[in-house]
């Protein structure tokens, strides 16, 4: 039976990627079997756009999802370099299978249509159990236009069960800086604000110090490894921003890691002297003025 040829807004998720030589086939177009990887590709971030590490959260809910049905239907050919975009939606959520739909995209023209379904097992016995209420919400939250995290902020007592966590995982554990020097006592002294998945996992975390002659600081700024790129790290930038304005500050002051100087510049900041190292990492000062 024949799939009706989708439209690039039928779908709620997209994917991007660039055809490499090593998925060309003797024809010197797409290898047919590569287009089911695009697929799979896509659906990974699908997890990435709901704020849900795959790994983790899966693991979290002690499960996993198996692929059960892998339909395509193809109706022309991708090259070597193409810009393909790889669109998803969720179709169904059954008691215990999830069932995506999507189509593979060259500009406007539809490459290839298909349809994934995977069933949710619990990992002790790997049969089929249902899916959970909380994964049915974040997708139809998602559909619907709705924020998919919450922004919570407050002072280190309520703050550090959830920012801590993160904080080491990405300063201590990924980055090799010493515990005794990524904790010290300004936290006890700053607003914190942490981004929570539908989980209750903190995605994204960062402090603002209480400001001195009109001047405050942000740090502690991360963002969890699989989620980085997709916009967590400027919503918590951008609260703290506000907060410090709406108390009178004039200016914010923080020290960037070399490598996330564009991100900070996207928000307005503005590198202030020379690089510098900090933990044994390149730094440099920016600026923000409110």
């Amino acid at each position: 039976m024949s799939l009706q040829l989708p439209k690039k807004n039928d779908f709620d998720f997209t994917h991007k990627l660039r055809v490499r030589w090593s998925e060309i086939d003797m024809q010197k177009v797409v290898f047919n079997a590569h287009y089911l990887a695009y697929f799979d590709h896509a659906v990974a971030d699908v997890w990435r756009d709901l704020s849900l590490p795959y790994e983790r959260s899966l693991a979290k809910l002690s499960s996993d999802l198996y692929v059960k049905k892998a339909l395509l239907e193809y109706h022309g050919s991708a090259v070597y370099d193409d810009v393909l975009e790889v669109c998803m939606r969720c179709e169904h959520i059954g008691r215990s299978s999830i069932t995506f739909k999507g189509g593979i995209f060259k500009g406007e023209t539809c490459l290839v249509s298909g349809e994934m379904v995977f069933v949710y097992v619990q990992v002790h016995d790997k049969t089929p159990h249902a899916v959970p209420q909380v994964l049915r919400d974040v997708f139809q939250a998602h559909k619907e236009g709705h924020e998919v995290v919450k922004l919570h902020t407050g002072e280190w007592t309520q703050m550090k069960d959830h920012a801590l966590p993160l904080r080491i995982e990405v300063f201590v554990e990924e980055q090799g800086v010493p515990l005794e020097l990524e904790q010290d006592e300004q936290d006890d002294h700053a607003l914190h604000a942490a981004l929570l998945n539908c989980l209750g996992d903190c995605v994204a975390t960062a402090r603002l110090l209480p400001s001195m002659n009109g001047v405050a600081r942000i740090g502690r700024m991360c963002v969890s490894k699989h989620l980085r790129g997709t916009g967590l790290g400027q919503g918590v930038l951008q609260s703290l921003i506000e907060h410090s304005r709406s108390r009178g500050d004039q200016s914010i002051e923080l020290h960037a890691q070399l490598s996330a100087a564009a991100f900070y510049s996207q928000a307005g900041f503005r590198a202030h002297g020379d690089t510098f190292l900090e933990a044994g990492i390149e730094h440099q000062a920016m600026v923000l003025k409110l």
